[in-house]
């Protein structure tokens, strides 16, 4: 395991982010993780940060609302069924771990876990969070939401930043 700076390494995050990455949070004993395909790293209040979105209708909304934290694990492609899978069940549904034999290891610093996986990850303290108005997004975008179930952004400040070997 290597610590590496968050800014140095985004545009290498964000390129394997788009394919899909893991957003995982945990509040009691409650664990769930999803897959995600929209983020944004970079400096806000001074801070590093790493923002993501998630519909209020995910069963990770409803852990992310009464959690302080969570984690981004941006795996290598040998993941990527498994990003799949977890983008495709809900956590509401099936213990996604159980399923596809997903483990987790430990943050250093916050409460929610990093997937055990080769890859870089992010430990972040949420520090701001916004519900999607709609009355505020351009029209050509209402199509993403057929459903009106729109996101909520979450900003994290980036705590912890890793990088983990194959061989490790």
């Amino acid at each position: 395991m290597k610590n590496v700076d968050s800014m140095a390494i985004a545009e290498k995050a964000m390129s394997r982010i788009k394919k899909g990455a893991f957003l995982t949070v945990k509040n009691g004993d409650e664990l769930n993780t999803m897959a995600i395909g929209w983020a944004t790293i970079g400096y806000v209040w001074q801070r590093p940060i790493l923002m993501v979105a998630v519909r209020d209708s995910r069963h990770t909304f409803k852990l992310m609302e009464k959690s302080s934290d969570f984690t981004v694990s941006v795996t290598l492609p040998n993941m990527n069924e498994k990003v799949m899978y977890c983008g495709t069940k809900s956590g509401r549904n099936v213990d996604k771990f159980k399923e596809i034999a997903l483990k987790t290891v430990d943050s250093k610093q916050v409460r929610s876990p990093i997937i055990d996986a080769a890859g870089i990850h992010f430990e972040c303290k949420i520090v701001f969070k916004s519900a999607m108005d709609p009355k505020f997004m351009a029209k050509d975008f209402e199509k993403i939401y057929p459903e009106k179930d729109y996101h909520t952004l979450y900003f994290g400040e980036i705590v912890e930043c890793y990088e983990i070997d194959a061989g490790d």
